[in-house]
Order: structure tokens, then sequence, then C-alpha cells
């Protein structure tokens, strides 16, 4: 902050802004202050205080216009947890600075200082939002995901009667958001009168004047991998393509191993396995259900990324099978062949009838069930995408077998489209196929990462009991 617009000297507990983001808030303040109603866009890596940023520019604003009747308004993605969190991050600056006095809540949504406040509020596309005006300052929070037709219709109309400045924080998804939108405006904007209005903080920046959170990006690098989606994004800040390939052919040479397949277990081993429920009664339609068995090995003491590796060393497919006999076949290669520690099942459709059986018959600990929704299967789907990247997943060699095959042209074909609100959605083109060997590795995966393994021991074979 500039002289004339420091905080007062009894504020000096406060966490001090780093360079990049006293940067940005002194150009955010300097337009509140002077009446310039500029708009900003703040694009930080996650943990580099964006947050912190914005509570001390609502703090400083609350404070210089406290014996003025002027409104702030902060809009999020949602109230809780985001918008929520962005209140008590200004209620706990307001306690550090001993200002209590002069402080109060209104209902859940509102912070006053003296005479001026600052309002939290949803901008999902179903809140009631009407009645408010921003006459010092409008923030969106997570931009990126913030509905541009709620956004110009509710809240953009709040800071044009006093031309208040904006501000959009967030870190880039696609070149339909919100935040790309404006950034996008913003840039046009410096090009033609030379005002900065973007400003921008990746994690190297970040890291070089934190080393400790240079370490934890450098971890999560390892165990999203470093062309992962959200690595990208949310610490390089470069935005997803629309679709395209899951696996490049460096990906799917990295999935492929050297181990054989195996056929039973090994002694000391840990084994996982992923479950997909494909059609049966006969119907040779269907996709098949496919079930994948892996051996989740122990990682390296000092390894980054403390999850289990994830060898696959089967693939049981059936076609067409009742689903009366599906279930006994399934349990019995579970529970008496490879006797797995955890198999992650679908149990969406179809598959809910037959999870509910193996649980009783294995036990809740063993049978985890996996119900999809666009929310869930996105999170699988980045979580497949991270074993991946990070070398903790490998199939077995090729074996010339139908489903090995089958494994790979799946592989192959599947594709990835990413959506609003961080989501992914990964699939084989019907047209192309089916996807059941895709979504069987992924719920392994899943599994994996819940398996307790031991150090690896001599190696031998479990006779069936």
């Amino acid at each position: 902050m500039t002289a004339s617009t420091s905080l007062p000297a009894n504020v000096a507990s406060i966490p001090t802004l780093r360079p990049y983001q006293a940067e940005a808030g002194r150009a955010i303040v300097d337009s509140v202050v002077n009446g310039h109603g500029h708009t900003f866009t703040v694009v930080m890596a996650r943990q580099a205080g964006k947050n912190e940023l914005s509570a001390q520019i609502e703090l400083f604003l609350l404070l210089k216009n406290s014996r003025r009747h002027l409104e702030g308004i902060k809009a999020a993605p949602t109230y809780i947890p985001q918008g929520y969190g962005s209140l008590r991050r200004l209620w706990s600056r307001i306690i550090e600075f001993d200002l209590l006095e002069s402080a109060k809540r209104e209902g859940p949504y509102t912070v006053r200082l003296g005479s001026s406040r600052m309002t939290f509020l949803s901008a999902d596309p179903d809140a009631n939002v009407a009645g408010h005006t921003a006459s010092m300052l409008l923030e969106v929070d997570e931009a990126q995901d913030v509905d541009v037709e709620k956004f110009d219709r509710d809240f953009r109309p709040m800071a044009s009667a006093n031309r208040a400045t904006t501000v959009y924080y967030g870190t880039p998804w696609d070149d339909s958001t919100l935040l790309e939108q404006m950034v996008q405006h913003n840039l046009e904007l410096q090009r033609r009168d030379g005002i900065r209005r973007h400003f921008t903080a990746d994690w190297q920046e970040v890291a070089a004047l934190n080393p400790e959170y240079g370490r934890f990006v450098e971890a999560e690098r390892a165990r999203l991998g470093e062309t992962h989606p959200l690595f990208l994004t949310q610490y390089c800040l470069q935005q997803v393509p629309g679709a395209g390939r899951l696996f490049s052919g460096t990906q799917q040479a990295q999935l492929t191993g050297s181990h054989s397949r195996e056929h039973s277990p090994a002694s000391g081993e840990v084994y996982v396995a992923g479950l997909d429920i494909g059609g049966g009664m006969g119907d040779s339609d269907h996709d098949s259900t496919v079930l994948t068995i892996g051996r989740a090995v122990e990682p390296r003491s000092d390894s980054l990324v403390q999850t289990p590796r994830l060898e696959i060393v089967e693939h049981i497919s059936l076609t067409g099978v009742p689903h009366d006999e599906l279930f006994g076949r399934l349990a019995d290669v579970l529970s008496r062949v490879w006797r797995v520690q955890r198999v992650t099942v679908d149990a969406t459709g179809l598959g809910e009838t037959i999870t509910r059986m193996l649980q009783r018959t294995l036990g809740d600990d063993v049978v985890r069930p996996y119900r999809f929704s666009a929310e869930s299967k996105s999170r699988l789907g980045y979580d497949l995408m991270a074993a991946v990247n990070g070398g903790r997943l490998r199939t077995y060699a090729a074996d010339g077998s139908p489903e090995y095959t089958e494994f790979w042209r799946q592989m192959e074909l599947a594709r990835v489209a990413y959506r609003s609100g961080q989501q992914m959605n990964f699939y084989v083109d019907p047209k192309d196929g089916h996807d059941d060997y895709l979504v069987s590795l992924a719920l392994a995966v899943q599994a994996a990462s819940e398996a307790v393994t031991a150090p690896r021991i001599a190696r031998g074979r479990v006779r069936a009991a």
C-alpha cells in the first residue's frame, strides 16, 4: 500500500503481503479511493494468498470509509463454504486489529465497520441476491466457477450505478469462463491505455519467496504429474484444452509394464480390484462386466508420494452372464481365489444389487461402492490421470490375449472433456465401443488408494483353498 493508503500502526500483527500481492492490492485500493472504477483480474496459484489479499483490501476500505455509508459485495460460487470462509477471514482480521468495538455482524452475510459494510453472497444460479448495491467494491471469488449469465444478470448491475471497482479472483480453467473473459478484456484495455489491470503469480513466483510452498508444490507435481489438468490450471496458471485424448502416447508408455500376467495370487502380496458391472441376461450388446485385479505395492520410504503403486496382474471379462450367476463367480474369485483387501465396485444402476450382495458376503470393509455422478466420475478420472502421470500404475506385459487387446484398444480410444466447475468426463465414444476396461481400471486405482501395504517379502504361489 502507498503511504496515503497505509493501514494504522496498530495492525502490525497482520500478515505482511508479499510483493506480488501488494502490487495488486495497491492498484485496487487506488482505484477505489480515487473513484476510478477500474476492473481487475487477479490470477494466483493455489495457496498463493489471494484470500488474504482480498481480506486485507476489504478491511482497509472498511476502515477508511468507516464514517461513510458505503457498501462492498463479494460473490462466490457458493456461500458455504466459499463465501462464509471469506467472511470468517475478514472477521478474524477485525479481531486481530482489535476493532471489535467498531465492528458488528449483521445477519449471516454482512460485516459492518462503523457505517460501511461488506456483504458476502452466493453466485449459485438459484441464489436470490436482488436488492444489493456495491457502492465501494465488487469482488468475485473463484470467478472461473461463477456462471456468466448469473453474474451478468444479477451482479454486474450492482457495481454500475456507483462505478464501483470490480475485482475477479481465481485460477484458469478454459476460455469460456467468466474469469477468462475478463482477463482478455483487461489485457485489451491495458494495451489501449497502459493501466495495469491484470495481475498474476504462478507457483514458481510464490516459491521464490516461500521455499516451503515450493516444496509443497513439488510434491503435488510428483503426485499429479506436471501435465495433470489440476496442476496446469491451479499452479502453472495454464488453461485446459476443451477435449482430446485421455492418454497421450507418453502416458500410454508410462502405463505399459514389464511384469507378467498372473491368474492366481502370490504369497506376501496385497491385492485390490476394480469392478465395472455390465449388462447381463444374455444380451451381447451390453458392455461386459470387467474385473481388474492389481497388486498394491508399498511406496519407497523416500518417495514424495506415499500412495501405493498398482501393478495390474489380471483382467476377467464376463459378457452376457445373468446376474445371479455373475454374483457367485465374482464372490468366489474375489474372496477365495484372490483374497482381495479392497474392491471398488460401480454401484450405479445395475451394479447396486450385486454390490449389496458382495458386501454381505465379503464385508463392508472389503467391498466399497462407488456411485457415479458428474462430480464423482470427475474425481475418479483425475485420480486415474494422477496415477499414470506419477508412474504409480502399470499393467502387465503383452500376452496376446483378447483381454490385453481390448484393454489397450480402450486406452487408445479413451477421450476426455473438461467442463465448468473444474470437472472432467472420461469415456470411450459409444460409436467406438465400450469403456468397461477403462472404468474398471479407474475403480482399481481407487481401491489401491485405500490399501494397507507392507514391505514386500519373497514371493511364492498361494494354493487356492
